[in-house]
């Protein structure tokens, strides 16, 4: 395999050590340069009288693995929307890999790969069959396909289940055919909302790993939302923290705790957010996710 790393070699799940992805992210060699692929100026999204993201703006290098940090309903997931065209800004300037969202989204939706913090798949496709749809809508040739979509469902552990339902399926599992679908047509980026949520320290480290030898090797921009704080901190680059819609710091993990004079990004994210145990406000997106998971139950 010319160029190209040995999946099942590489990342066994049983042969992940627990501090493989600090190890790795140390001594990885930096992708960054001087070109952002993502750009946003003044973003806002407003819901009616609630303003769910507020004037935020930042940039996030070619290559960089960034996080995107903030409690329940800051407004971490409306910007994710917003950047992968689900949503139309109120306000404000967004630009991914070069195009604006709001006048070619067709050229923004084929730069990135997105795994949402719901549920997307088919439950009554197969997982071979997701992925084969995927394929099609992205336009990936038929002999590029085969293999890929083989190689994806390997590295997920999911490939002598690639013919059974997706309803059958268990959580973890729905979360691992979904990593694979957001990363077969070798994006530019890939956005990440949750996406090891729920998941075993095992796979969540299998994944990781993965996404940071791509990462090393081709270049794809990371962005991501968590709130595995030691996920973050061993893996960021950077960290954006947004709160009540508006970002509060950005930097490294180091930069982080040396300005809120704290030891660790959990002690900093808590310094910077308060300690406040707060209700999540339902906005209309929100409102939109309630929906279609009532009309899936029925």
């Amino acid at each position: 395999m010319s160029g190209k790393f040995d999946l099942q070699k590489t990342f066994m799940v049983g042969a992940v050590q627990p501090d493989l992805i600090y190890i790795r992210r140390k001594h990885m060699v930096s992708n960054l340069n001087d070109i952002n692929i993502i750009s946003i100026s003044g973003l806002t999204k407003r819901f009616k009288d609630f303003v769910a993201v507020d004037n935020i703006s930042f940039d996030v290098k070619k290559g960089e693995i960034f996080a995107f940090l903030g409690p329940n309903g800051a407004g971490k997931s409306t910007t994710i929307k917003m950047l992968t065209t689900l949503l139309e800004p109120t306000n404000g300037r967004v630009t991914i890999n070069g195009h604006d969202p709001k006048n070619n989204k067709n050229a923004v939706r084929k730069s990135f790969g997105i795994v949402f913090q719901d549920p997307s798949l088919d439950i009554d496709m197969t997982a071979l069959e997701n992925l084969q749809y995927h394929a099609v809508l992205f336009k990936i040739p038929v002999d590029i396909r085969k293999k890929r979509i083989e190689e994806l469902l390997r590295f997920v552990e999911l490939w002598d289940r690639k013919n059974d339902m997706v309803k059958t399926f268990s959580g973890g599992m729905k979360r691992r055919l979904e990593m694979a679908r957001g990363l077969l047509h070798h994006p530019k980026i890939i956005f990440l909302d949750e996406p090891t949520l729920g998941l075993d320290p095992q796979t969540r480290n299998h994944i990781w790993n993965y996404l940071l030898e791509i990462n090393r090797k081709e270049g794809m921009t990371i962005f991501f939302s968590t709130h595995y704080m030691e996920e973050a901190e061993k893996v960021a680059q950077r960290i954006a923290i947004i709160d009540r819609g508006r970002i509060v710091a950005i930097g490294s993990a180091a930069e982080l705790e040396e300005k809120t004079k704290t030891h660790t990004l959990e002690e900093a994210y808590i310094a910077l957010t308060g300690s406040v145990i707060r209700e999540e406000q339902v906005n209309g997106s929100d409102r939109m996710r309630l929906m279609g998971r009532m009309m899936g139950r029925n």
